[in-house]
């Protein structure tokens, strides 16, 4: 298994991360911090104290709006989707995202 990375070494790419989340349909805070873990196979671990402020500030930019519901432990929860805003965002930083990983990709490769 590879390193866990921590919440700290994730400041830059964090609210890609909760976009791309979120990209497939609405979930609440905690659901989304365990689509990030789950998806990056428990790599990349986003504590609350770092999630719940990028949700608010998302929600403030405009790239994520947000409804009450019930979550699956019938609990009330805030379930957050994508804005049109957040959907072009997600896509623009995606591909420069890729692009800097293929660059640093290319630099720790021998030959």
């Amino acid at each position: 298994m590879s390193p866990r990375v921590d919440a700290s070494s994730l400041y830059g790419t964090l609210n890609l991360l909760v976009l791309r989340a979120v990209a497939d349909g609405p979930l609440h805070g905690l659901a989304i911090a365990r689509r990030i873990a789950a998806e990056s196979d428990d790599v990349l671990q986003v504590e609350e104290g770092a999630l719940y402020p990028a949700l608010h500030r998302l929600e403030g930019d405009g790239l994520l709006s947000a409804e009450w519901g019930t979550s699956e432990n019938n609990r009330r929860a805030r379930f957050y989707r994508l804005t049109d805003a957040g959907t072009a965002r997600l896509e623009a930083e995606s591909a420069r995202w890729r692009a800097h990983a293929r660059a640093v990709g290319r630099l720790l490769s021998p030959g």
